[in-house]
């Protein structure tokens, strides 16, 4: 049993087999240098590849590493919420397996815990090895988060951030299953502040964060800090409602002159078009956040484990005790 850590890092990884030993002797070279007691939280979120190989040797020869196994594919932010579960430290990291957050700004994190901030997170000045559509949806969509959300949400801030315990602990009282943390940490107050740095390519493999995935966190976010689409489909209704309203008597003038231009089914054919397309809009809104309250009704667990770090460190001393037994 090790001792308690002072500092615990978490990294959801999902077949990041390329990155991982270079993650772990960077962490290591950054993390001896606190001085302090610390741990490495790896939690497999379902890898296909020799990620899970990986992070048992990592554990086996380094006690500070602690595995967290996934039966299956969760996703990036319940991965990092099961870090935050089995996160024992005062102060807890949350960064990615790919190097695009160097591990050395996490002593700039540290400095400003230590002034008192009980969220530290890093904001990226700069974003190296990415593309010019990435960096525009990322831009644009801070902005628009910022605009119809009443959370003061950091601008260009992503999840690599630093949380004191008791942020921590008020995270993990938060079940919500259609998670956007990097909201959730700013709608919980406590002090807040950001440091500036520079995000690097990724060391190796690619992006586990296509556009798919970029747009249904999107949607996350809005549908769970933001009301504006339910307003958004009053007031289509309100439109569509209004320019019914305003052609009745248009076309009541136009067929008292005999026009031409509102005879036909081309125009009758439009306006149903038109009002079905602001209904079904509508109500694709409301199935959004119908959906999302059925998710949390069925009350199902965020994640299952099949081998948490318990498990693992029993398996270690049964295969030690056996290899004494046998030398024996």
């Amino acid at each position: 049993m090790t001792e308690k850590p002072v500092f615990s890092i978490i990294v959801p990884v999902y077949n990041e087999a390329s990155c991982l030993h270079e993650l772990y002797r960077r962490m290591v070279e950054v993390m001896d240098r606190t001085g302090k007691p610390w741990e490495l939280v790896l939690v497999n979120d379902g890898s296909v590849d020799e990620s899970p190989q990986i992070i048992r040797e990592l554990a086996k020869a380094d006690p500070r590493v602690r595995p967290v196994m996934f039966a299956r594919n969760f996703g990036h932010q319940i991965a990092v919420t099961a870090g935050l579960d089995y996160s024992r430290g005062d102060a807890v990291v949350i960064i990615d397996a790919d190097l695009q957050d160097p591990p050395e700004v996490i002593l700039d994190l540290i400095e400003k815990w230590r002034e008192g901030y009980e969220v530290v997170y890093a904001v990226r000045a700069e974003r190296e090895g990415e593309s010019f559509f990435k960096k525009f949806t990322a831009s644009l969509f801070y902005r628009l988060i910022a605009r119809i959300t009443d959370v003061d949400i950091p601008m260009d801030a992503g999840d690599f951030r630093l949380m004191d315990r008791k942020v921590v602990n008020v995270l993990n009282s938060m079940r919500e299953h259609h998670r956007f943390l990097r909201g959730m940490s700013a709608w919980v107050g406590f002090r807040q502040t950001g440091v500036l740095y520079r995000r690097a390519p990724r060391f190796a493999g690619e992006t586990k964060y296509p556009l798919r995935k970029m747009l249904r966190l999107a949607l996350t976010a809005i549908t769970g800090f933001s009301y504006f689409p339910l307003q958004l489909a009053t007031y289509l209704g309100f439109i569509a409602a209004g320019l019914a309203i305003l052609a009745i008597p248009v076309v009541i003038i136009l067929r008292s002159i005999q026009a031409q231009a509102f005879f036909g089914q081309a125009t009758t054919l439009i306006a149903v078009l038109f009002f079905g397309g602001v209904q079904l809009i509508c109500l694709g809104i409301l199935g959004e956040y119908i959906g999302r309250i059925y998710d949390e009704a069925k009350n199902r667990p965020l994640y299952i484990v099949s081998e948490s770090p318990e498990d693992f460190e029993k398996k270690l001393q049964l295969q030690k005790e056996e290899k004494t037994n046998g030398n024996y």
